[in-house]
């Protein structure tokens, strides 16, 4: 049975009682929303351990001033069904002056990593990203924490922060779950229009041939200025980047030695939609 808590002594007492019984902790940290592949997250926890908690929580820290924090989708009892079906133990589902109490003036930046593609185009997104999860990790100290590559550079954000600051937490990173179309899920899907939804696949159909490309010798940055034509002759009305970078580090490459990520943020008129593939 799904239980809920919204404050951090809670969270702490339910995770006391397992540790206390030897139980191993997962953590799947979600804005809500959730869809297949938050749901991935979970079944990859309840394989891992032995008790999952899930947090549902809008962080206001990473929301740009002219970002959709009021309009994110929201339906909390909803997700709260979903994470039961699929037998999670635990929902933090705290409210904003929980995770963020009067007088809060510390922030977590991960420099470099944090600095270039999304942190480029969404300034203060990253600390706002590292702040929460280094709160949410140090709350419930997991054994485990489960995100997806959906957001790749978000993913090696985390897995540094947990590195530079020792907090002891294995981060497991689950592939991007599709539509049958090629279109990665995104809670942001919902703001598709009709016509709009039908242009969508376009930008994962475009990274998987600049990738394909690559891999057969093909110049990164040829291949990448000609993903970006593509993708504004497909329909996309704007494009942030399209960019091939090492998957580890993120610096640009120009040669397919090292195994590389080609990772891409284009817009479909308000909507902004991201996604990556491997080289």
């Amino acid at each position: 049975m799904l239980r809920t808590v919204h404050t951090i002594e809670d969270l702490r007492g339910e995770i006391r009682t397992w540790r206390q019984a030897g139980e191993t902790v997962g953590l799947v940290p979600t804005m809500g929303a959730l869809h297949e592949g938050h749901l991935s997250l979970v079944r990859q926890s309840r394989a891992k351990v032995m008790r999952t908690c899930a947090t549902l929580f809008v962080n206001p820290k990473q929301f740009g001033p002219n970002e959709d924090l009021d309009t994110y989708p929201r339906d909390e009892a909803k997700d709260a069904a979903k994470l039961a079906d699929e037998g999670v133990d635990l929902l933090f589902q705290p409210a904003p002056d929980e995770v963020y109490p009067s007088g809060f003036s510390t922030s977590v930046q991960v420099g470099g990593l944090g600095d270039i593609l999304e942190g480029e185009h969404r300034p203060g997104f990253f600390t706002g990203v590292a702040t929460v999860v280094t709160k949410l990790l140090l709350q419930s100290l997991p054994d485990v924490a489960v995100f997806g590559e959906k957001d790749y550079q978000q993913l090696l954000v985390i897995r540094r922060l947990t590195r530079d600051l020792n907090i002891p937490v294995r981060i497991e990173a689950v592939p991007i779950v599709r539509e049958a179309d090629g279109l990665a899920l995104s809670s942001r899907n919902a703001y598709l229009t009709p016509d709009e939804r039908a242009i969508a696949p376009v930008l994962f159909g475009t990274i998987s041939q600049v990738a394909e490309n690559i891999g057969r010798g093909a110049l990164p940055q040829e291949q990448a200025e000609w993903g970006r034509d593509q993708l504004l002759r497909g329909g996309f009305t704007s494009l942030d980047y399209l960019s091939v970078r090492d998957a580890e580090t993120l610096d640009a490459v120009d040669n397919a030695a090292r195994p590389a990520r080609v990772l891409a943020a284009a817009n479909l008129g308000p909507t902004r939609l991201i996604d990556n593939v491997s080289v």
